[in-house]
């Protein structure tokens, strides 16, 4: 496959059941492949998107110094500012040029995630920041609610398997600000190629050249959405909890070509995350004869715990 299908959601939230059978094939299938959908008819509206990108500049463009007092030590970069070269890909040493924020789960003050969560931390020099991301945050992981409810049917499992999971669950929002390259980078690219953690990945910002996917004959293609489209992806977790029939696709976001590195960058992915209780073990009905179980059983909040010591996000 050399391109990244496109579905719509509208197919799947509507009455008329051959449409909805139609988009679980498609997305199925595309899982099943390339590990990639480009999704339209999402609960984002242009208003809130433009909203956030003017918050997100406005915040990278604050000085050094004032966005790293929003950069929280001892919580592994799960929430607030995690600077410049600071995360790196799974057995690489280079840091990814890039720099970013984190929004993570809005739980009641009486839920018992509430200990669990470090708090959203508030910018006090822009207005509107936390506003607008709380609201882009709760519209993806609506969003990959249906997306989750259309994946447990193709798996064959109840529509509504993954609702209690992901309720309260552990997704984070990350803005992310490739700054301009100044100097040729010695073998760091602005994010080297990685799999997701997650049980799946929205991405806001794929408009442009620069994400790429790797296929199954392990050609690297650019994935590039159109202006109304969301990027979604597979992650480790549900890939694990398949037995790999929904593949975690390894993807990257290159540098650009010389002439334009004076110019900044900027995605934002949701990751959804189940609560750390969810069992990730392989589903009964993903293993057979051709298809031997091939994970361990593991918590989300294990598996989590191993990738974020593997980015040098928590000490090993």
């Amino acid at each position: 496959m050399n391109k990244i299908p496109s579905v719509n959601l509208a197919d799947f939230l509507s009455d008329d059941q051959s449409r909805k059978q139609k988009f679980i094939d498609q997305i199925g299938h595309a899982y099943e492949t390339i590990g990639f959908v480009a999704l339209k008819g999402h609960f984002l509206n242009d208003e809130l998107v433009e909203s956030l990108y003017s918050e997100i500049k406005q915040f990278f463009d604050l000085p050094t110094s004032i966005k790293e007092k929003y950069e929280i030590p001892g919580i592994g970069g799960q929430r607030g500012y995690v600077s410049f070269g600071k995360e790196s890909a799974k057995g690489k040493k280079e840091g990814d040029l890039k720099e970013f924020w984190h929004f993570g789960q809005y739980v009641d003050s009486e839920s018992k995630y509430s200990e669990e969560y470090p708090e959203n931390v508030q910018v006090k020099e822009l207005q509107n920041f936390n506003k607008v991301g709380k609201e882009t945050y709760q519209m993806l992981e609506k969003t990959a609610k249906f997306v989750l409810r259309s994946l447990a049917l193709h798996l064959g499992l109840e529509e509504t398997y993954f609702d209690t999971y992901i309720k309260n669950g552990n997704s984070i929002l990350r803005p992310i600000h490739y700054p301009p390259i100044k100097t040729a980078p010695k073998g760091a690219e602005r994010a080297a190629a990685h799999g997701d953690i997650n049980l799946i990945t929205l991405l806001m910002g794929a408009q442009g050249k620069g994400l790429q996917v790797q296929n199954l004959e392990g050609d690297w293609i650019d994935a590039m959405a159109a202006p109304d489209e969301l990027m979604i992806n597979v992650g480790d977790m549900l890939s694990r909890h398949s037995n790999n029939k929904l593949k975690s696709t390894i993807h990257r976001v290159v540098n650009p070509p010389k002439e334009m590195w004076g110019t900044s960058r900027y995605s934002i992915p949701f990751f959804m995350h189940p609560v750390s209780e969810m069992k990730l073990d392989v589903l009964e009905n993903c293993i057979d004869k051709k298809n031997p179980k091939q994970f361990d059983d593991i918590t989300a909040g294990e598996f989590l715990e191993e990738r974020l010591k593997e980015l040098g996000l928590r000490p090993s």
